[in-house]
């Protein structure tokens, strides 16, 4: 069976139990919500009792009994190989912060039909009643037979670096927090572009970056790992740096690895000199930090709904603006990201998504551009139906390279 995307409205929708909220009047959101957003549709013709004893009873068993006595078979005979789990817990849902298991599913939704929209990747949201990490880390674990691969998603820091690392000790399939790795794969690309865009390499700039949570610990550890000439990264305290008595364990971590310069302080004083802003905290930068940056810079303010840098404020010292928002130009947005990704190791049957995987991954999305190139144009659209052909392919060859890739 495959999931599929059905409009609300259309006839083949089913009709939501009750009558019309007064909110559907109200707010289209409301509206397109009502009911869900996806919907699940066989594969396979049930016309008469010949297609029935062959999709059931008795032909199934045959089936079945292929599969106990070489396991492997489940992925050419079950939907495994093209299925993603999309696993949450609630705690971390967009800018909402905890609102729960029940209050995530519209976005899990949402997950899942852009892994259909975008990748031809199935999807099913997962919303689990449960905080504790090993509780979710097992429950993955005994659901892990029905899924080609673990999506996780709107998990808080820093549990969701103790959960991501125990699954993929535990299981043989592609685990991947979008939250962490998509935000960081498709920045790199971006970053990439704007530096080849004036003259410069990874190599010659230092980046600063706002926010220690999930999506800067991994931008941070990406941007290294892919060459970049320093980064510092700031928290409500300021500098994350060796010398604080504060840091969490993740912090401690990373401060052994970022801020090669030494800095110590606040993110104005971080700024001064940076080449490169990438925000993933909220809040709001004084624009006399953003002024103290180095000609020339990139500022990449991603915080939704507000940047942490307004377009107009950054376009003044910037020269390539970069935002969370699909109103303005360069938006960076994880769904350029992970339906090729996952499109990807599904197709080679990747037994887990390696960090070559995601800098092939990084390297494709950036390509896409090509001559295109410009100020406001280093990151391609969302909608640019190059973007998950060519992540998908980078990625399996990538694994294939990696020699994780089982066909």
């Amino acid at each position: 069976m495959a999931a599929e995307i059905v409009n609300p409205r259309s006839d083949s929708a089913p009709e939501p139990d009750g009558e019309n909220s007064p909110l559907d009047s109200f707010d289209p959101a409301f509206a397109l919500h009502r009911g869900g957003k996806m919907a699940v549709q066989a594969t396979v013709p049930i016309r008469d009792r010949d297609d029935l004893s062959l999709a059931y009873t008795p032909g199934v068993a045959k089936v079945c009994s292929a599969i106990a006595e070489q396991p492997e078979l489940v992925h050419d005979y079950t939907w495994r190989s093209q299925v993603v789990a999309v696993v949450t817990d609630g705690t971390a849902v967009l800018g909402l912060g905890d609102i729960g298991p029940e209050a995530s599913l519209p976005v899990m939704e949402g997950k899942a039909i852009l892994f259909k929209q975008f990748g031809g990747v199935d999807a099913v949201p997962i919303a689990l009643a449960t905080t504790d990490a090993d509780e979710i880390v097992d429950t993955v674990v005994r659901l892990a037979p029905s899924f080609g691969g673990v999506n996780l998603e709107d998990i808080s820091a820093p549990r969701c670096f103790e959960i991501e690392r125990k699954l993929q000790e535990r299981l043989d399939i592609p685990v991947f927090h979008d939250d962490q790795h998509g935000t960081a794969i498709v920045t790199l690309a971006a970053l990439r572009n704007a530096a080849k865009l004036t003259g410069r390499e990874l190599g010659d700039l230092r980046a600063v970056i706002s926010g220690a949570g999930a999506a800067g610990v991994a931008i941070a550890k990406f941007l290294l790992e892919a060459g970049i000439g320093d980064v510092t990264v700031t928290d409500r305290k300021g500098i994350v740096s060796r010398d604080r008595d504060d840091l969490t364990e993740v912090k401690r971590e990373l401060a052994e690895i970022t801020n090669r310069a030494g800095l110590a302080g606040s993110l104005d004083h971080a700024l001064d000199g940076a080449d490169v802003f990438i925000g993933v905290s909220g809040g709001t930068v004084p624009e006399p930090a953003v002024a103290s940056m180095a000609p020339g810079a990139f500022v990449f303010a991603m915080a939704n709904p507000n940047p942490e840098v307004h377009p107009d404020i950054a376009h003044k010292y910037a020269s390539v603006v970069a935002t969370g928002r699909s109103d303005f130009p360069n938006q960076i947005n994880n769904v350029l990201a992970f339906p090729g990704i996952f499109a990807g190791a599904l197709q080679v049957r990747a037994s887990r998504i390696t960090e070559s995987m995601k800098i092939a991954a990084a390297e494709a999305l950036a390509g896409v551009v090509g001559d295109e190139l410009s100020a406001d144009y280093v990151i391609p659209s969302p909608f640019d139906e190059r973007v998950a052909p060519a992540v998908t392919a980078a990625v399996a060859e990538a694994a294939r390279a990696a020699g994780v890739a089982r066909r």
